[in-house]
């Protein structure tokens, strides 16, 4: 059999980016059961309510649901349990030293295989006010309002 090459992305969570000012991303591998790798195989996940934190010099990653595997017997995993993230000691170090600052928090950004092997994306970020939130919009609309109103001129001098 031959090994996977390439990137293929499992779940993506969109609505950190809306609610969450994203700072800086990081790569982490997963510690998952076999269930886990095939669920995650057949592209089922959900990271809208999952956070990571750091206990005792290691990175968790919980709240994330993989439901369980359909061809799984009695040794089916739990579909919301706290998984390890591995990480380098000093990006652990440099990760609690900024979440440690206050108001910021590690949110999963994308769960996807890299070569064959499950990785999460994390992010440290900070949460966003909602009149942030009402302001990023209106300038999502007004670009999206101002694109158009260019697409239609080059349409019209044609």
């Amino acid at each position: 059999m031959p090994r996977e090459r390439g990137e293929k992305v499992v779940a993506t969570n969109r609505r950190a980016r809306h609610d969450y000012t994203i700072e800086d991303t990081y790569e982490a591998g997963i510690v998952l059961t076999g269930t886990e790798v095939k669920s995650l195989r057949e592209g089922r996940a959900s990271l809208v309510d999952g956070y990571a934190f750091i206990d005792g010099g290691e990175m968790w990653l919980d709240a994330v649901h993989i439901p369980e595997y359909t061809e799984g017997t009695w040794n089916n995993h739990a579909p919301r349990r706290k998984r390890k993230l591995l990480l380098h000691k000093q990006e652990i170090i440099k990760i609690s030293h900024r979440t440690a600052q206050g108001g910021y928090t590690l949110i999963p950004l994308k769960i996807y295989f890299s070569d064959g092997r499950a990785k999460v994306e994390l992010a440290v970020a900070k949460g966003k006010r909602e009149y942030d939130k009402r302001q990023a919009l209106r300038e999502k609309q007004d670009k999206r309002e101002a694109d158009r109103a260019m697409a239609s001129r080059r349409h019209m001098g044609e």
